[in-house]
């Protein structure tokens, strides 16, 4: 197996900060009543605020500082959302929290090309949906953690061991996608682990604190100096779950973990670092959501015609936007033009300070055609033009017409929303089987242009052509029409669509034009 840590760092602070392009300077304290800095936006420590420090002594240092309490909800709901994210990736995926996801991926290496083009496009994915991560291979859960809480991912690790002044030991490289599971170089990466240090073993919570102490009291630096401890050593000091983390990091004993299953229904939101009502502000925070929306629609196979956009404000009640795609869509620009159009075409009653998108049903995605014949962009183009109309005008302003199996003109069609399917009559059928449709039951020409309402005309005006077409019917609803129709010239030669009404007074009507 190869596992392919996510470990995220800062999630404390970027669950707040994710949905802001350059947040102003925030800072995540511990809950009352410690009140101390946990995490801060770079701009807030280069004024000089830092972790431990008192968040009145941070604010004193930076009077325009936020405070925020740290959110372990908000960071389980990332934790899932990351989770679903990498649905894309792999099959099998397990949380490890508080800050990590673990993607199994050794049955994906073929088709993405390898580990490291999963690991570069994971980091890349990562960074769309606003979170930084670092991210590294092993073949066990608990080793592919450690090496990217210690910062031996692809790039990182260079990073890292500068900081702290220590010479990192050599990224561990797995196989060809095309090796053997069999040829993992196991010496290697077992290595690395004892070049790790000491307080990884309670990075999980493996280990608690007590054991801790009492390892980095005997000198104990690195946790190699721990694996050549003998076991009943490590048992007479009451230290045998060092020994047990240690021997699940390097594969001794299995080390089982449960799989996410990914909900049914995609529910996740985020927070703004400050309210806000700027819709440019609402579309970049919305765009991460949306990317998540795509990657979990795309591991499943899905797509979905529509999807609500909830903009939530101080108080209720918060501001729900339906937004319609047209056709089912897993298409991340596709819902960013729809939400531009909502948002543009509304005034917000308050200041939004936390978005959320909730997509409740999904369908089978429709796979993209590529044969030489029709043209699939061009109906999707369509289909992209009507849901940008609807969600600029609303569904009141945009319609279709439907056709009706009816031999009267002003019953053979009838207004329906833009989205419906094609509308059938909802009465017992009058017509044959092979008379559905209003074109099965049009023997003559019919004009594109037709008056609301016939309007009179005197027989002197017209010019017939042709034989009449006799329209006798509707005497089951009271509307009774009872007509002989002709094709005419007025006066003014415009081609026209004319009847005699044959019950009294039997007048002539004009009924459309052809042009």
């Amino acid at each position: 197996m190869l596992w392919l840590a996510i470990h995220l760092p800062v999630l404390a602070l970027q669950v707040f900060t994710r949905g802001a392009q350059a947040p102003a300077p925030l800072a995540i304290i511990a809950p009352p009543p410690r009140a101390t800095v946990l995490a801060a936006t770079p701009d807030a420590e280069a004024a000089g605020v830092h972790c431990g420090q008192r968040g009145a002594s941070a604010l004193a240092l930076l009077p325009e500082l936020q405070l925020r309490t740290r959110d372990p909800d908000r960071e389980a709901e990332a934790l899932a959302e990351i989770a679903i994210w990498a649905g894309r990736f792999s099959p099998r995926i397990s949380l490890s929290p508080p800050d990590a996801v673990l993607l199994e991926i050794s049955s994906c290496l073929r088709l993405f090309g390898g580990a490291e083009r999963i690991e570069r496009a994971v980091r890349d994915g990562l960074d769309e949906l606003g979170f930084a991560a670092r991210t590294a291979c092993a073949p066990t859960p608990l080793a592919a953690r450690w090496f990217a809480r210690a910062g031996l991912g692809m790039d990182a690790g260079s990073e890292a061991h500068e900081e702290s002044g220590d010479t990192p030991p050599a990224r561990w490289q797995p196989t060809a996608p095309s090796a053997a599971p069999g040829a993992l170089p196991q010496r290697d990466w077992q290595t690395m682990i004892d070049h790790l240090p000491l307080e990884l073993l309670g990075d999980d919570g493996s280990c608690d604190a007590p054991t801790l102490e009492l390892l980095a009291g005997l000198g104990l630096r690195t946790l190699g100096e721990v694996r050549r401890l003998p076991a009943a050593g490590l048992a007479r000091r009451q230290a045998q779950a060092a020994g047990r983390t240690l021997a699940r990091a390097c594969g001794d004993i299995a080390d089982p973990r449960p799989w996410f299953v990914a909900p049914p229904r995609f529910d996740h939101g985020l927070v703004l670092p400050v309210p806000t009502a700027h819709a440019d502000a609402l579309l970049f925070a919305a765009r991460r959501l949306f990317a998540s929306l795509a990657a979990w629609l795309q591991a499943r196979h899905a797509a979905v015609d529509l999807c609500t956009l909830v903009l939530e404000h101080a108080s209720p009640p918060h501001t729900a936007l339906t937004l319609v795609f047209g056709e089912p869509s897993q298409d991340e620009a596709r819902f960013m033009l729809i939400a531009r159009e909502r948002l543009a075409a509304i005034r917000l009653a308050a200041e939004v300070g936390a978005l959320r998108v909730q997509a409740a049903q999904s369908v089978p995605a429709a796979p993209r055609s590529t044969d030489l014949f029709g043209d699939p962009a061009a109906r999707a183009d369509a289909a992209l033009l009507l849901a940008r109309l609807q969600a600029r005008l609303g569904n009141e302003g945009v319609y279709r017409l439907s056709a009706q199996a009816d031999h009267r003109p002003e019953a053979a069609w009838m207004v329906c929303e833009a989205g419906a399917g094609s509308s059938r009559p909802t009465s017992r059928p009058r017509y044959p089987e092979r008379a559905r449709n209003s074109a099965d039951l049009v023997e003559g020409p019919r004009p594109l242009w037709l008056l609301p309402e016939p309007r009179a005309v005197s027989p002197a005006r017209l010019s017939l052509i042709g034989e009449a077409e006799r329209i006798e019917t509707g005497w089951w609803d009271g509307r009774a029409v009872r007509r002989d129709y002709y094709l005419a010239h007025d006066e003014h030669q415009a081609l026209c669509w004319v009847f005699h009404a044959l019950d009294a007074p039997e007048n002539w009507f004009v009924h459309g034009y052809f042009g």
